[in-house]
């Protein structure tokens, strides 16, 4: 609820217009494209022009004399004159703008004049349902469920013209530009919550917001699909570095990552037309049926090399719809029809979708002399409609006489290919779309690495690196931090010269590694640098009055600062952990083997930080590491929590000193019993410099311990991932009449998605507060939930309020609200919503003693409306 919002107004004034300027110069062939495009797609609002003239628009002669404020302008001027413009749609009340010509400095105009913009180089906006096109498209985009979220130009129109011959409609096509004003953060908001939008496709070139596009993507995923595509994410950074921190943080928020405009185009194609089964299923279970024993095959080849599985399919499931099979079929997938496979076909295909262990099914048409096409084609319209089963992708290949058959099947909206490998494609892609959905919703245990570091210390230590002129630790300073965030490290001792070396040696007992200290030496094995093994006092000597001398002839500049005596490490399987930087979307971690070859065996996982404990041991899965990890041969099982424990403190490292560039580990050796870091690397950022993660970390300091008037004592923290089960348990306890005065209807189960909804949550947009009661078993169970969503980054937010009927009457409920309070003053949030049922007299009176102001709904008489200022 949004009670007059100023930010969903101007939402609603640049996708809902009801009345639209265009302000022209006549001498840019975009003003007249513009002209024509607006007058001739049924826009039924009022369109305005000012600085040229066009049939079906009011022209004045200038902005101060239009009849009425207009809601959204469209600014078609030369750069120089964007400026004036844009005061002017300020100065005439219109809150937001669209740009698609340049404008280099459109982000300070937009604050300057309070009208916020699209662009510079925005492709438009169309809203078919409204009959709005203020685009540069070469034609008008039918009406559909599938958005259109582009930076350039050029896509938006071939993904037009290309969903023009395939008979694919859109909801919104929403041309970002140079992304100075209204972002991918702005747009996704509003498709998130549009009821007509049922995918979206996101053209990314910049992101201009890190944690507000991750928010807001995020956000959009829960409920529908959304598919991204990045163009020269190589050509900008080879290593392929950037484009897999890409997918890391796409991944992280649910969306799906395509390669190409091919793949782009098969997952729109399927996206928008094809409705999943309500029954679920892991997804990569496909079953292919066809009149052709070459094109079955060559789509069952195209399932394995994919990763997906051929569907399994039981005799008895199968056993009554033997009337839509072949006589001669003996349970294979693929199912071969015969050419002359008729109706039959799309029998078959819906068949094979009622079957539970089949999660889509893929029909493969080839042309046959004397069939009745449009028979054909109607069975597998039949199929690929049917309600309550797998999803049907149908392939008719050919040309000829094939294109006119898929363009047949197209307007009768069902997802049709012109090979077996496109429509493999597009199974593929419902299944990609729906790991990635699944594992932002995933539900993690209760399990919490506890880290507990010594902040002061390492605080400490860098501020004497700085002190002394460096942004580069030693290693042994490197590991010390990490030693200060609990993770296990080699025993070491520095030593200034050979003769400190052979003293630290015998302390720390042999076998004993002698390693080089110099800041100017990145990788100390290029010098020859590390010496293993070493078994005595003059083994260790002769090994650093070596180095030096190497040092001195290889790298003559370079100042060795000592050297590094470690206890000598158990053999194990090595790992490499890295904390890096990325320009678009901040602090990542890699993992994956290590050791001196790790750049040669390219294993890499990465993700983004804050990590959990099942954040860790996913980005481990990701990895060839895992099957070693796991036990291979002579590899014995290592212990995976230790590693994952490993990385979430590497995390928290992240989260804790934003001055950190970057920081490795290389090797983490891996135990059967724990993990151990021989080696570390660790750069700070220039002084004064900070980032910021993408994705906002548990606001600690938000924790705090509260007494009821029991006496007994609570703690009142923000909620968590690893707080589904409890708050599961606490929806449990509820009373019937609870549960209908918080969910406005009666629920017997919370759904797994709707669990993770609400402790999966943004802190930057939202912010629930729970009351937690330690256990025995060291868990904690919920006694009461207080939670505000922030619509956006706006200045509104609804809050809901539930309490443990054990609770009740001890202060709790008050306690959490004020604590919202609190949380919202802080966000710079101004008021504060909500809705309560009529009847429920309890609340009412709860909220209006907090503050609110109470009014009957006047969309639904047995609903108050509640506001408060914060």
């Amino acid at each position: 609820m949004t009670l007059g919002s100023p930010g969903r107004k101007r939402e609603e004034a640049l996708y809902r217009p009801r009345h639209v300027v265009l302000v022209a110069d006549p001498a840019l062939h975009m003003s007249g494209l513009l002209a024509r495009n607006l007058t001739s797609a049924g826009f039924k609002g009022r369109l305005s022009i000012v600085g040229m003239a066009a049939e079906g628009m009011e022209q004045a002669e200038g902005l101060d004399r239009l009849p009425a404020p207009p809601d959204l302008g469209i600014v078609a001027l030369a750069p120089e004159r964007v400026e004036a413009a844009m005061m002017a749609l300020g100065a005439a009340g219109c809150p937001a703008a669209v740009v698609p010509a340049a404008s280099p400095d459109l982000g300070a105009i937009a604050q300057r004049s309070g009208v916020r913009a699209l662009g510079q180089g925005s492709f438009g906006i169309c809203v078919p349902a409204i009959g709005l096109n203020a685009s540069l498209s070469h034609l008008a985009p039918r009406r559909g469920r599938l958005a259109l979220v582009s930076q350039s130009s050029a896509l938006a129109r071939a993904v037009l013209d290309w969903a023009e011959s395939e008979a694919v409609g859109f909801s919104h096509v929403i041309g970002i530009g140079g992304n100075a004003d209204l972002g991918f953060a702005h747009a996704l908001d509003w498709l998130s919550r549009d009821p007509g939008t049922g995918a979206i496709l996101l053209d990314i070139r910049r992101i201009k917001n890190r944690r507000l596009f991750i928010s807001a993507a995020r956000a959009a995923a829960r409920s529908r699909p959304v598919v991204a595509i990045r163009a020269g994410g190589l050509l900008q950074d080879p290593s392929g570095i950037a484009d897999a921190v890409m997918d890391a943080a796409l991944r992280r928020a649910g969306v799906l990552r395509v390669s190409g405009l091919d793949d782009l185009l098969s997952a729109a194609e399927t996206l928008a037309r094809v409705k999943l089964s309500p029954r679920g299923g892991a997804g990569d279970r496909i079953a292919v049926v066809a009149n052709s024993t070459g094109l079955g095959h060559l789509a069952a080849d195209a399932v394995l090399a994919g990763g997906a599985r051929l569907a399994e399919l039981p005799a008895e499931a199968l056993a009554s719809l033997a009337v839509a099979l072949p006589a001669n079929w003996r349970g294979r997938n693929p199912v071969i029809l015969g050419p002359l496979a008729g109706t039959a076909l799309g029998e078959a295909a819906a068949a094979l979708a009622a079957v539970p262990e089949v999660d889509t099914v893929v029909a493969v048409h080839a042309p046959v002399g004397g069939e009745t096409p449009a028979m054909v084609a109607a069975g597998l319209g039949a199929a690929a409609k049917a309600t309550r089963a797998a999803p049907v992708l149908v392939c008719w290949a050919g040309q000829a006489t094939a294109g006119v058959q898929r363009h047949a099947l197209a307007n009768a909206n069902l997802a049709v290919f012109p090979t077996p490998e496109a429509a493999v494609r597009g199974a593929m892609h419902l299944w990609h779309d729906r790991q990635n959905r699944a594992a932002a919703a995933e539900l993690p245990g209760r399990e919490v690495v506890s880290v507990a570091p010594d902040r002061a210390s390492v605080a400490a230590l860098f501020a004497r690196v700085r002190a002394e002129g460096r942004l580069t630790l030693s290693e042994d300073e490197a590991l010390a931090v990490l030693a200060a965030y609990g993770m296990p490290v080699v025993e070491w001792r520095a030593a200034a010269d050979a003769s400190g070396a052979v003293a630290a040696a015998a302390r720390l007992g042999f076998p004993v590694v002698l390693k080089l200290r110099s800041a100017e030496i990145a990788h100390k094995t290029e010098v020859g640098g590390v010496a293993l093994g070493l078994r005595s006092t003059i083994a260790v000597r002769e090994a650093a009055e070596a180095m030096a001398a190497r040092l001195q002839t290889l790298r003559p500049g370079a100042r060795l600062s000592g050297f590094l005596v470690q206890r000598q490490a158990a053999r194990a399987e090595e790992l490499r952990l890295q904390l890096g930087d990325d320009a678009m979307f901040g602090p990542f971690i890699r993992f994956g083997l290590g050791g001196t070859a790790a750049d040669l065996l390219g294993d890499a996982g990465f993700d983004l930080p804050p990590l959990n404990h099942a954040l860790a041991h996913g980005l481990i899965a990701r990895t060839r590491a895992a099957k070693l990890l796991a036990g291979f041969r002579d590899h014995p099982p290592a212990d995976m929590d230790a590693v994952a424990e490993a990385l979430v403190r590497l995390s928290q490292i992240a989260v804790d000193f934003p001055e950190v560039a970057t920081l490795g580990v290389n090797p983490l050796f891996a135990y059967a019993d724990g993990v151990l870091a021989a080696d570390a690397t660790l750069t700070l950022r220039p002084a004064g410099e900070r980032t910021t993660l993408a994705v906002p970390p548990y606001p600690e300091e938000w924790v705090a311990p509260w007494v009821a008037k029991s006496g007994e004592a609570l703690t009142i923290r923000p909620i968590r991932p690893e707080d589904a089960a409890a708050h599961g348990e606490l929806f449990r306890r509820l009373t019937p009449e609870d549960i209908r005065w918080r969910f406005f209807s009666q629920i017997r189960e919370l759904p797994r998605e709707q669990i993770a909804r609400m402790t999966q949550i943004d802190y930057d947009r939202e912010m629930a507060f729970v009351a937690a009661r330690p256990r025995p078993d060291g868990a904690e169970d919920l006694l009461g939930v207080a939670r505000l969503i922030r619509e956006g980054a706006g200045e509104s937010g609804e809050f809901a309020v539930v309490v443990d009927r054990q609770m009740k009457g001890q202060g709790l409920g008050s306690h959490l609200m004020r604590r919202l309070f609190e949380w919202a003053k802080a966000a710079g949030m101004v008021r504060i919503e909500g809705q309560v049922l009529a009847d429920n007299a309890p609340m009412l009176a709860f909220v209006k003693a907090l503050g609110f102001e109470l009014h009957r709904s006047p969309e639904d008489e047995e609903v108050y409306e509640a506001v408060r200022a914060v």
